[in-house]
């Protein structure tokens, strides 16, 4: 089974993974990538989206809400982003003010929540690793603060040469508060773009275990097990990240065991 999904960019809506791809079960993802004037419509059938402006501006509209002049970032590495979360069983069209490009993920849902924006300005960041090898920002931008079924959604930023998810931990099991189910997306951009990075993920019996070389535009797919990452010297790295759980949404994980020691240090 593959866990990594290339993609060329291209006008209109790329579907990237579907369910049951690298055994997810909860998560979709998928592109959306529109020139000045154009339109993106659709339903939300039995899922709940969510909408991560990358870069450019547009309208959101749909049914009960209406969010204009969305966007303000050049790329991915300017600032903090617009998110629209869209309940299930809502028609909503998106319309490009200049170009725009957005990511898109959704998840099965049998609950009725209500329409969201989330402003740059409610987007918390954090420092993450401070002073280490592996220090990185992120941004949380869908959290367990807000209501939805799933979804627990952000960035992060990692300087060149740098580590990020590190060290190796895991989200796999619901034992609250110490760690909490969660598969996950990674989408990877890199500044400047002919950069790459190294993802690994692997369970604790290595039933999955597998590196890849990820570069601009790539998807891993995580869906359970440790998945640390690590960018080439002179080479940022972005990615974000969608994290779906069934029971539980929050920030909580546990490290390998062999690694932990890294993060007392």
């Amino acid at each position: 089974m593959q866990y990594k999904v290339g993609y060329k960019p291209q006008n209109g809506f790329t579907k990237i993974a579907s369910l049951g791809d690298g055994e997810l079960k909860l998560s979709e993802f998928g592109m959306i990538i529109l020139d000045d004037g154009e339109q993106f419509a659709a339903n939300s059938g039995g899922f709940e989206v969510a909408l991560i402006i990358l870069q450019g501006k547009c309208d959101v509209k749909g049914d009960g809400f209406d969010f204009p002049n969305l966007g303000k970032r050049e790329s991915v590495f300017d600032g903090k982003p617009y998110a629209i979360y869209i309940p299930r069983n809502k028609d909503y069209v998106i319309t490009a003010k200049g170009h725009v490009e957005i990511a898109w993920a959704d998840s099965p849902t049998d609950q009725d929540n209500k329409p969201f924006l989330v402003k740059p300005e409610e987007v918390r960041d954090a420092l993450m690793a401070e002073g280490t090898a592996c220090e990185r920002v992120a941004y949380h931008i869908i959290t367990d603060k807000h209501q939805t079924n799933h979804f627990y959604i952000g960035e992060a930023f990692v300087e060149n040469g740098k580590h990020a998810s590190y060290p190796p931990h895991r989200h796999d099991i619901d034992n609250w508060p110490v760690e909490v189910d969660m598969e996950e997306i990674y989408f990877f951009r890199f500044d400047p773009k002919q950069g790459y990075g190294i993802q690994k993920i692997y369970s604790d019996d290595r039933s999955l275990d597998v590196t890849y070389t990820v570069e601009e535009n790539d998807t891993t797919l995580i869906p359970r097990g440790y998945h640390p990452v690590s960018t080439i010297p002179g080479y940022k790295m972005y990615y974000l990240w969608v994290m779906a759980g069934k029971n539980y949404r929050a920030f909580k994980s546990v490290f390998d065991p062999n690694h932990a020691w890294f993060a007392k240090q």
